[in-house]
């Protein structure tokens, strides 16, 4: 059984939410239903008050919350928009064949708001990252918002809430998310830290909560890692872990772009890695294969293993390592095909 991730195990109430601001916007919505506006900074905690709210307002939240990540939802292809359980109830087969995406977004825009609440006077339809909605939909939105205004709560959660169109913000009350302060991040990890038992000291709280440059999620999920992986939080155990963590995000993009054929972007991260951070050829070798035993397989990842052999040798006599390691990016480019030699 996987781990529950601590950012839905210990998912805050309203009173819990760190900023008294944001906590007195989401109780005047207690009192007074309305459409809202949230807005605010990656991983600063949006989406998670939206959540509380609805824990308070809603007998059954799972039931009436209705939530559409814009950003996946209209990136995806009209076949995985009608596939979708969250929304093929609202399609039928005459509607998957003749409708467009525009119009099948529009329907399950549509659908979503008419059904009635489970419990309660109405429901609430979270729309997250609507950063990414085109105007045609917004105005789709807004006619959605005017026709089933009486059953449905529409909050829009974005990081620009200025690529929102005049007549959605005037339809809704504007609540400001900013990023959290370091004091309360590191109030939030320490009440985690303590239900979960898990051993820590205030110097790792506070490098955790500084490496996440502001993102609370991100503090969380690196806590929770480095309490896996360590068993406590501290100084050392944090460094250890989380570096090890950005070192691999890095190689994964170094690695993308060799395949995309970007060799300055990947050249960069290299020299980044090499210079910048100091870690040897050897060690940024031995991350790319871990990195590259998860993303190939068969022949592909046996070819670079093999061309990973001759570049340990290569590095072994002293050489340069930015010389051997961009090599071996070149032979990531997606248009080459893998070869034995």
């Amino acid at each position: 059984m996987e781990t529950p991730l601590w950012t839905e195990k210990h998912a805050p109430a309203l009173d819990e939410l760190p900023q008294q601001e944001v906590r007195e916007n989401f109780e005047r919505a207690l009192e007074e239903p309305m459409n809202l506006v949230v807005h605010g900074p990656k991983g600063a905690g949006k989406t998670a008050a939206v959540r509380a709210l609805t824990r308070e307002v809603h007998a059954k939240p799972d039931a009436d919350r209705i939530e559409i990540n814009v950003a996946d939802f209209f990136d995806s292809t009209k076949k995985e928009i009608s596939q979708d359980p969250r929304f093929s109830q609202f399609i039928d087969s005459k509607q998957r064949r003749n409708s467009s995406k525009a119009d099948l977004i529009n329907h399950v825009l549509k659908e979503s708001a008419a059904n009635a609440p489970m419990t309660g006077d109405y429901k609430t339809v979270l729309l997250d990252n609507a950063e990414g909605m085109r105007e045609d939909f917004q105005q789709a939105l807004r006619r959605v918002m005017e026709q089933y205004y009486e059953a449905t709560q529409f909050v829009i959660a974005t990081r620009r809430p200025s690529a929102l169109i005049s007549p959605i913000r005037s339809r809704c009350y504007p609540i400001p998310v900013r990023s959290p302060t370091q004091d309360e991040s590191i109030d939030v990890l320490a009440t985690i830290a303590d239900r979960e038992d898990a051993p820590y000291d205030e110097d790792g709280l506070e490098y955790v909560a500084g490496a996440s440059g502001g993102d609370l999620r991100e503090a969380i999920m690196a806590a929770q890692t480095t309490v896996e992986q360590e068993g406590e939080i501290t100084m050392t155990t944090a460094y250890e872990v989380l570096s090890s963590v950005d070192t691999d995000e890095r190689i994964q993009e170094m690695i993308a772009d060799a395949e995309a054929g970007d060799f300055t972007d990947a050249r960069s991260t290299l020299d980044e890695l090499l210079i910048d951070e100091g870690y040897s050829g050897e060690e940024v070798l031995e991350s790319v294969l871990d990195v590259a035993r998860s993303r190939y397989t068969g022949a592909e990842l046996a070819a670079i293993h093999r061309r990973a052999g001759e570049i340990d040798m290569d590095l072994a006599e002293g050489t340069s390592d930015r010389i051997h390691l961009s090599h071996l990016l070149s032979t990531l480019d997606s248009s080459v095909e893998f070869t034995e030699n």
